[in-house]
């Protein structure tokens, strides 16, 4: 059975998933990250202050986060796409793994409990702050690998734990092609057309795995909450731009140094939690 929200809980959590969204657009546009690494972490304890368990509030969040993610990305691509930035050959080669392992993330999610999601967010939070907050970039070979199998199988993790955290493909791919010498703004074009591969077959696992959940909030296909998805997505959209306008004016350097900090202590809250 559903839960049953008075009129004035409804109010407050459309404001708080309104927020949610402008938190991970601006930090998205300013930062360059996926709105992922906010959403899920700022949806969960949204739900959680409206007395959702955590185990639920996990898999909504990350689950609603997906779903955003699939129009933004669609956005995204096209923009890329038009400056000439998305690596087809990459693509190709990356992406029917990055898709295998989403989809294997979230069938993953009918046996994967909430402490199990937010240990995995909060563990991949504080290494992707490291890796923030470290001056210069991670270099560990000047070109991708030559074996065939070995990329697919980078791409399949990073579908399988982009799946499981909610996050896109800027996340976890960006630093990874950027560990391997690949070009910066090929690397973000493409991640955001992974970001697509890694969405959608994430969603279906987990609108799947939350078929017949008893205790979700009112409007959740499986789990993921369609009204929070259907403010958040749009909010999130809008003000993207804003964040972006905001990195001109703004030192890259010690925004970076700023969110990694932010994301750290996320992080930890999360393992907390």
């Amino acid at each position: 059975m559903e839960l049953a929200f008075e009129s004035s809980t409804i109010a407050l959590l459309i404001a708080g998933m309104a927020l949610t969204g402008m938190i991970g657009g601006i930090l998205a546009g300013l930062l360059g990250v996926g709105g992922g690494i906010v959403i899920v972490p700022v949806l969960f304890w949204v739900l959680k202050t409206f007395q959702i368990s955590p185990d639920h509030a996990s898999h909504l969040a990350v689950a609603t986060s997906l779903s955003t993610i699939i129009p933004t990305s669609i956005s995204s691509m096209r923009a890329h796409a038009k400056r000439g930035t998305v690596d087809r050959d990459l693509l190709k080669l990356w992406g029917p793994a990055v898709f295998v392992g989403a989809l294997v993330g979230g069938g993953l999610a009918e046996v994967v409990s909430g402490d199990a999601l937010r240990t995995i967010f909060g563990v991949v939070g504080i290494l992707v702050a490291v890796n923030m907050a470290i001056p210069k970039t991670l270099v560990i070979s000047e070109s991708l690998p030559s074996n065939g199998f070995v990329n697919r199988a980078i791409a399949a993790v990073i579908g399988v734990i982009s799946s499981l955290m909610g996050i896109g493909g800027g996340t976890l791919s960006v630093p990874t092609l950027s560990a391997f010498s690949f070009p910066a703004h090929r690397a973000v074009g493409t991640a955001a057309a992974l970001g697509f591969l890694i969405a959608v077959p994430g969603v279906a696992g987990f609108i799947y795995a939350g078929l017949g959940v008893k205790g979700l909030p009112p409007g959740s296909l499986g789990y993921v909450s369609l009204p929070a998805a259907l403010i958040i997505a749009p909010v999130s959209y809008l003000c993207a731009p804003l964040g972006a306008r905001l990195a001109h004016a703004l030192d890259a350097r010690n925004l970076k140094r700023a969110f990694a900090v932010f994301l750290a202590i996320t992080a930890v809250r999360m393992l907390m939690s």
